[in-house]
């Protein structure tokens, strides 16, 4: 199709939705907002990435900061997150705790007014203790909040959750924008089966957010959304109950089960990712706040030993042949473990890793467009206008003669 048609009808599709209250508003957990809002972040999301396959800028600052924080490591949600504020128009700058003065006391809403001055977006990376991570994104909102209101503040800065202890709101967004395309739009997902399912992993304490953000977001959409994990992994029950009341809100359905097999059964997609038990999170985190660190390595020898009873939870072609037409979509927020190649024994098989490899690719490189909706939605007053000039203006992204 033309991407000019495309566009206009990308156009066409975000006016029909409600959207207002995402202006100055931050983005946090996908379950807080309603399924318009949803549907306009993959509607931005795809008018931005078009724009930018017509060799048209999408700048709409001319100034300010986009500020990151990461307080665990990350490839694609970094350079995800510096690409959308780049295609905004705004410039980077990460805050590395270490170098700033937080080891001399300063205090949260303290650090979140100085980084503030001129910033028009945050985002946070803190998925690292259970109870921790989205509470300390609540704490920077509030300061940032304040210090706009007080004057001390120009603009008050949005936040961006780049994935905290219960979500992982740009990853899950970023994985179904790449199923609705897949399969040809939204309107197409409504009873095909997801298999959200643990797979063994040779490391520990693989966060939460992950599979929580699958199941929490794929249920709004009328998806059969199976959670599947052995015994003792289980996620957050809080976000379970999300999951089912979204099921039934929307058509779909939101089961468990202890076997893979079942899970993968005539799945449309699977969704292979390790992840750590939600009670031992719990205990890590409360050990951490207590200064016990002999304990726990202790913990984490023993989470080890218990991923390892289970090597047998590995996505292999046999599995796949049991899925749709032998067929289904593979997915993973990557790196995988895979094994032969990056371990001796993982999550998947490196056949079916290889066989899937570009759409993975492709599944990830939606992210940066994800986040800059996100952050489009949460600054621009009126974003069908906005995208509009835009796109009449014709303002050459990169120009040569």
């Amino acid at each position: 199709m033309d991407k000019m048609k495309q566009f206009e009808e990308i156009i066409a599709r975000l006016e029909k939705l409600d959207y207002k209250d995402m202006l100055n508003d931050d983005f946090f957990l996908t379950w807080d907002k309603s399924t318009d809002e949803l549907n306009s972040v993959f509607a931005v999301a795809d008018a931005l990435r078009n724009l930018r396959e017509q060799n048209i800028s999408t700048k709409v600052f001319d100034s300010g900061l986009g500020i990151s924080l990461f307080r665990d490591n990350s490839t694609r949600t970094r350079f995800s997150f510096a690409s959308a504020c780049n295609l905004l128009g705004l410039e980077v700058q990460d805050l590395d705790e270490g170098k700033s003065q937080i080891a001399h006391g300063e205090t949260v809403r303290e650090t979140a007014n100085m980084i503030s001055f001129m910033a028009d977006i945050i985002g946070i990376r803190d998925d690292m203790y259970i109870g921790k991570g989205h509470t300390y994104m609540q704490e920077v909102s509030q300061a940032v909040q304040e210090g706009h209101k007080d004057g001390v503040l120009e603009q008050r800065p949005t936040l961006v959750n780049l994935q905290c202890d219960i979500d992982h709101p740009t990853q899950s967004m970023a994985d179904m924008l790449h199923i609705i395309h897949e399969f040809g739009g939204v309107e197409n997902l409504k009873g095909k089966k997801i298999a959200m399912t643990w797979a063994y992993s040779p490391s520990y304490g693989k966060p939460l957010s992950v599979p929580q953000g699958i199941i929490g977001l794929m249920s709004r959409f009328g998806m059969e959304v199976v959670l599947a994990h052995p015994e003792g992994y289980e996620v957050m029950p809080e976000v379970e109950e999300v999951a089912r009341k979204n099921a039934e809100a929307s058509g779909g359905s939101f089961v468990k089960t202890n076997n893979m097999a079942e899970a993968f059964k005539d799945a449309d997609i699977v969704y292979p990712k390790s992840w750590a038990p939600f009670a031992a999170m719990e205990k890590r985190t409360n050990l951490y706040g207590e200064g016990k660190f002999d304990e726990i390595n202790v913990l984490e020898k023993e989470l080890l030993a218990q991923n390892a009873n289970h090597k047998d939870w590995e996505c292999t072609e046999e599995l796949m042949k049991t899925t749709t037409e032998g067929k289904a979509l593979y997915m993973h927020c990557l790196p995988a473990d895979i094994t032969g190649v990056s371990c001796k024994e993982g999550e998947v098989e490196a056949s079916v890793f290889d066989r899937y490899r570009v759409p993975l690719y492709k599944e990830a490189g939606y992210k940066p467009y994800i986040i800059a909706a996100m952050m489009f939605l949460s600054k621009v007053k009126d974003p069908v206008a906005t995208l509009k000039a835009l796109s009449e203006g014709k303002k050459p992204r990169f120009f040569e003669k």
